[in-house]
């Protein structure tokens, strides 16, 4: 009976451990365990779901109006540009759908998915292999996730000049829509080689037919505008879709590139030290945004608290980062935007070298402290 008590008596210790705050420097509790101190806000409501999503397309769609309606070059780019964001706002919320963590129907999720990634023209089957399994099943381990996973100088030489330029371009601060739009659209999502998705199931075909075919009928809507309005179609193709779409590819780009990339964010290429090194914590950027921006991208850039419970939905990620930050101070990597600390990111994060676990420049020079041993 004291061998029974005894070890209620410590399990109850180590509960009561756990729901304090982890003094840096402490050992990290299991990741069932964190995930517990958010699990009570993951808690999803079908009907802020809906009005979010129908909101959202409402925007979306009276800003592609806006580029029929006005006649003017800049009031079309204005609202062009307001679109491409509009299609972000709508992407993320194809992201938490994906993850199930929209609404508490499967079944629904998959519909408001599929539709909330239309605008985008991103497959949703697709997308939900490469983002949930690969990334977020193995996140900055090199050889498996592939979301801007930085070179080695030996890698990084080994390229022909014309790819050494363009990686030059992606890491300049300047390339994420070229990157996402080559890199992850093109080459991951538009009818992707077997070299890129090694699996090929109909589902993947049929979702690239049907973001096909809506490109086709988004440009064959603006080319019939501009002629039932006399305007030039050239101008209305390229301001009421090709400005939305480049525009959503930077986003995008930008979002995925910061969530990850940072002189404090350590990639690894060993899947024991990676897994020692608890990369739901350790590989991801909180962004902290001026003017209540983060809340305008559905706090995404709470990312920290997503990739610890991806079940926590978009409209509950600002109170689980929260909880999160109280329970693990100096932990979480916190980093207040500002377009200086980016482009400082950009030069300074260029190359890796996993056996000095540091950033380094396209020379090799290292441009980061070294990152803590796992192995």
């Amino acid at each position: 009976m004291f061998g029974f008590e005894d070890t209620m008596t410590q399990e109850n210790l180590s509960a009561t451990q756990a729901a304090q705050p982890i003094p840096p420097g402490a050992a990290l509790p299991h990741r069932k365990i964190i995930r517990s101190w958010i699990t009570p806000l993951a808690e999803r409501r079908t009907a802020i779901a809906v009005a979010l999503l129908v909101l959202d397309w409402v925007i979306f769609a009276t800003f592609i109006a806006g580029t029929v309606v006005f006649t003017s070059w800049w009031a079309k780019l204005l609202c062009g540009v307001a679109a491409g964001f509009m299609i972000g706002r709508l992407f993320i919320i194809g992201h938490d759908a994906c993850h199930q963590s929209y609404t508490p129907h499967r079944g629904l999720n998959k519909l408001l998915g599929r539709i909330a990634m239309i605008p985008s023209l991103t497959p949703y089957s697709l997308w939900e292999v490469g983002h949930n399994v690969v990334h977020h099943g193995y996140t900055n381990l090199k050889g498996v996730d592939f979301v801007w996973a930085p070179l080695t100088k030996e890698e990084f030489e080994a390229l022909p000049r014309w790819r050494q330029w363009l990686e030059r371009v992606y890491r300049s601060g300047w390339g994420p829509a070229l990157y996402y739009l080559i890199e992850m659209w093109w080459l991951r999502m538009f009818f992707p080689r077997k070299a890129y998705m090694g699996a090929r199931r109909p589902e993947f075909i049929w979702d690239g037919v049907f973001v096909l075919a809506v490109g086709v009928a988004w440009i064959a809507a603006m080319v019939a505008a501009a002629l039932a309005t006399d305007q030039s179609v050239a101008l209305q193709v390229l301001m009421g879709f090709v400005v939305p779409f480049i525009f959503w590819n930077a986003m995008i780009g930008f979002v995925v590139y910061v969530h990850h990339t940072h002189p404090a964010v350590q990639w690894h290429d060993d899947k024991v030290a990676w897994a020692k090194a608890a990369p739901f914590v350790s590989t991801t950027v909180h962004l902290e945004f001026p003017f209540k921006i983060g809340a305008l991208m559905h706090h995404i850039m709470e990312h920290t608290a997503h990739h610890v419970d991806m079940s926590v939905p978009l409209y509950r990620l600002k109170q689980a980062q929260k909880k999160l930050e109280e329970m693990l101070p100096g932990r979480i990597i916190i980093q207040r935007f500002s377009w200086r600390w980016y482009f400082d990111t950009a030069r300074r994060c260029k190359l890796y070298d996993f056996t000095r676990r540091c950033w380094t420049d396209f020379q090799g020079r290292p441009t980061s402290d070294p990152a803590p041993s796992y192995a």
